[in-house]
């Protein structure tokens, strides 16, 4: 497989802790979004939208927008679940996920702060949006985990849910968002920086990173 990403992108992120966590190797494309490399015609091809991640599969099909590509490996590789338990645990971890994946970073990524950029907000209204934006979304999380059991979000394994939020949780450092009083979601993220899942796909530790 080869998976299109850059460093930084927190879908991308997600596909990286996905892989990790099944066990699955992977080639690397590197697609450079604030040079542009994502609107090249070559990729274009592979993803009209000319957004990160693409997976290209072993068998030379491609598979565009991060939620479906998990659900794509949790079918064909089962083991570790990312989606575990009866339907209706599977259904919570799916609601967790899709607050940060549908709700949160899709009004806060770099296509639409460069939009509101280039309607000439100010920097600080810009970053402010962002900000606002993931704090109150990540408050909203915070109350879907209240009670449940950790160290993780559903559990004593990651799941979806966790393969959402520590990227999320990256773009909210970036922004400033104040995160002290989350305290599910502060212990979930100290179990994840112990997982060697998570701690490979950080951003940081990509061949890209700059």
């Amino acid at each position: 497989m080869r998976l299109h990403g850059y460093f930084r992108s927190s879908a991308a992120w997600r596909e990286r802790i996905a892989l990790n966590l099944k066990g699955i190797p992977v080639e690397h494309e590197f697609r450079h979004l604030r040079h542009g490399r994502q609107r090249t015609p070559d990729y274009l091809r592979l993803n009209p939208q000319g957004l990160v991640p693409a997976l290209e599969t072993d068998d030379g099909a491609v598979l565009t927008q991060s939620m479906a590509i998990c659900e794509y490996l949790e079918e064909t590789h089962p083991e570790p679940p990312l989606l575990p338990g009866p339907p209706l645990n599977r259904a919570r971890i799916r609601a967790f996920a899709q607050v940060i994946a549908c709700d949160i970073h899709p009004v806060q990524n770099l296509k639409v702060l460069a939009r509101l950029r280039a309607m000439s907000f100010p920097e600080e209204e810009v970053t402010g949006w962002a900000r606002w934006v993931i704090q109150d979304g990540l408050e909203a999380c915070e109350a879907l985990l209240e009670g449940g059991e950790g160290p993780f979000c559903f559990g004593a394994a990651p799941t979806l849910a966790d393969i959402c939020l520590i990227p999320q949780l990256g773009n909210a450092l970036r922004f400033g968002a104040e995160l002290g009083g989350l305290t599910r979601i502060n212990a979930v993220a100290h179990a994840c920086a112990d997982h060697p899942a998570f701690i490979a796909a950080a951003p940081e530790r990509q061949a890209d990173a700059d």
